[in-house]
C-alpha cells in the first residue's frame, strides 16, 4: 500500500462531526432525527468498544473479533434489533432483510442462485445500457453543474426496474418507488418509542400516516407477480422470473406471492438506493482528488476505448473498483447496524445482558484509528491488496451468513457506471456546494453532489 499523504481537516473529504460529550435521551432523539451518525461518540473511532445507557443499555462494537462473534459465531444470539424491524416490517414484511432463524434460512437458500455469477453477468447489458444513457444525459446537461447524486439515483433505478421486471408493462415500478420513498420519509425518522424499547403494537405517529401508500404499493406488486406467474418467462430471465423458479433445495418449498412481493420490494430499495449512494460518493471523491480521477480515467480509457463498460470489463478495471471500495469505507450506505442480544454473552471482556442493544457503527468502524492509518483520508490504494484488509474491519455489505446477497450485483453495476462516466468526463467540484453526510436509514449526501462535468 502506498503511503497516505497526511491531510489536515481542511483538506479531508466531507465527514460527520461525532459526539464528544454524553447526551441524554431527548438530546439523542433530537440528534438522531437529524442525522443518526451524529449520536456516535468520537471515542468510538479510537476504542474497540463503547457502552452506555440511553433509555436502554447499549454497546457500540468496533473490534473485528467481537464483530465476527456477533455476525458469524453467535449469529442467532444477535438478531436484528427491534428498532430496525419496527422501521421496516410494514414496508417489506418478513423478507430476507428482516426474517430470522429458519424462516430466513429457507428464503436465503431459495434466493441465493438468483445472484449467481452467471445470472449477474447475464444482467450486465442492462447496466451498460443505463451507463450509456446516463453519460448522454450528463453530456446534454452541460456546461452547467449537475447533481450527480440525483443522476445516479435515476441511473440505478433504470437498472433495477429493468432487471426486476424487464420493463413489464404490468408493473408500475415508479408507483412502487414513490410508495417506498413516502414510507421511508415518514417512518424512517427514529421514534423515541423505539429508543425506549416500546413494543411494536404501540402506534408510531409517522408510520400510521404512511400505511395507505404501503397498502397500495403491495397491491400493485401482488398483481404484477400473479400476472407474471400466469404468463411465464420471456427472453433472459429477470429477477422475478428467477425468484418464481426458485425453490429451497432442502425442502423444495417455493415462495408465495406475498413472500415474493416482499423480497422484490426489498431488492428494489436495497438494489438501487445503496448503489446510487456509492456512485454519488465515488464521483464526489474523484472530484475532490483530481490525481485519483486522472489515474482512474487513464485506466478506463485504456480498457474501454470510448465505449461503455461491460460485465466482461469489470475484472480489468481494478483501480475503479478500489475507488468504489474506498467510497464504501468512508460513506457506507448502512452506516449503523444494530442487534438485540438474546442471551448473556461477553464481548471485549464486557458483560452483554439479554435485551441489550448491540450496535456496530460501521461509519466509526471504517474510520477507527486502531484499524486504519489516516482513517479520514481518501486513499483508494488501501485496497490495492485486499488480503491486507482485516475481514471484519470492513463491512459495507455486512458479513457472515447474512452478508448482502446482492453484493456482487451492486459492485458490478457500480464499476460499469463509474468507469463509463470517468472515461468521458472530467468532474470538478462546485465551490461551496460540498455534500453533507446525513444518515436516516441510509447515508445520503444531503444537498446533492453538485459537479461540473467537462467532456474529455
Amino acid at each position: 500500500m502506498s503511503p497516505i499523504p497526511r491531510q489536515t481537516p481542511q483538506t479531508l473529504p466531507a465527514h460527520v462531526p461525532l459526539v464528544t460529550e454524553p447526551m441524554g435521551v431527548l438530546a439523542s432523539l433530537k440528534a438522531a432525527r437529524r442525522n443518526i451518525l451524529s449520536i456516535i461518540p468520537e471515542i468510538a473511532t479510537r476504542q474497540p468498544m463503547v457502552s452506555g445507557r440511553t433509555g436502554k443499555r447499549w454497546h457500540m462494537v468496533m473490534d473485528p473479533g467481537a464483530i465476527r462473534r456477533m455476525l458469524l459465531e453467535e449469529l442467532d444470539n444477535y438478531p436484528k434489533s427491534i428498532v430496525t424491524k419496527n422501521l421496516l416490517r410494514p414496508a417489506i414484511g418478513e423478507s430476507l432483510f428482516i426474517a430470522e432463524g429458519a424462516h430466513w434460512r429457507w428464503q436465503r437458500r431459495t434466493a441465493a442462485p438468483v445472484f449467481s455469477h452467471r445470472n449477474v453477468m447475464n444482467l450486465a447489458p442492462i447496466m451498460t445500457a443505463a451507463a450509456e444513457q446516463s453519460a448522454a444525459r450528463v453530456a446534454a446537461a452541460g456546461p452547467r453543474a449537475v447533481d450527480m447524486a440525483a443522476e445516479m439515483v435515476r441511473t440505478t433505478f433504470d437498472v433495477i426496474a429493468d432487471v426486476t421486471f424487464s420493463g413489464d408493462g404490468m408493473f408500475d415500478v415508479d408507483a412502487v418507488h414513490r410508495g417506498i420513498d413516502a414510507y421511508i420519509s415518514e417512518a424512517g425518522k427514529i421514534s423515541l418509542f423505539d429508543i425506549l424499547g416500546f413494543p411494536d403494537w404501540v402506534p408510531r405517529p409517522g408510520r400510521v400516516m404512511s400505511g395507505g401508500s404501503v397498502a397500495e404499493m403491495k397491491r400493485v406488486a401482488d398483481e404484477a407477480v400473479e400476472a407474471r406467474r400466469a404468463r411465464g418467462s420471456e427472453g433472459v430471465p429477470d429477477l422475478l422470473d428467477l425468484l418464481l423458479d426458485g425453490e429451497d433445495p432442502e425442502t423444495k418449498r417455493r415462495m408465495s406471492t406475498p413472500e415474493l412481493r416482499d423480497n422484490l420490494l426489498t431488492f428494489i430499495v436495497a438494489g438501487h438506493e445503496t448503489t446510487a449512494l456509492t456512485l454519488g460518493w465515488s464521483l464526489y471523491l474523484c472530484a475532490f482528488d483530481q490525481a485519483v480521477q486522472d489515474r482512474a480515467r487513464a485506466e478506463a480509457q485504456a480498457v474501454l476505448g470510448g465505449r461503455a463498460a461491460t460485465g466482461a470489463d469489470v475484472a480489468r478495471l481494478p483501480y475503479i473498483r478500489q475507488i468504489i471500495d474506498e467510497a464504501l469505507r468512508l460513506y457506507p450506505p448502512a452506516g449503523i447496524i444494530s442487534r438485540t442480544a438474546q442471551v448473556a454473552d461477553t464481548l471485549c471482556g464486557r458483560d452483554i445482558r439479554p435485551g441489550d442493544t448491540v450496535i456496530i457503527p460501521i461509519y466509526a468502524l471504517h474510520r477507527n484509528h486502531q484499524l486504519w492509518p489516516e482513517p479520514d483520508a481518501f486513499n483508494p490504494d488501501r485496497f490495492a491488496d485486499r488480503k491486507t484488509i482485516e475481514r471484519y474491519a470492513y463491512l459495507p455489505f455486512g458479513d457472515g451468513p447474512r452478508i448482502c446477497i446482492g453484493a456482487s450485483f451492486a459492485l458490478q453495476e457500480a464499476v460499469i457506471i463509474l468507469a463509463t462516466l470517468l472515461s468521458r468526463f472530467r468532474f470538478t467540484p462546485v465551490p461551496g456546494r460540498d455534500p453533507d453526510p446525513v444518515m436516516i436509514l441510509t447515508l445520503r449526501p444531503q444537498g446533492g453532489v453538485w459537479l461540473m462535468a467537462e467532456p474529455v
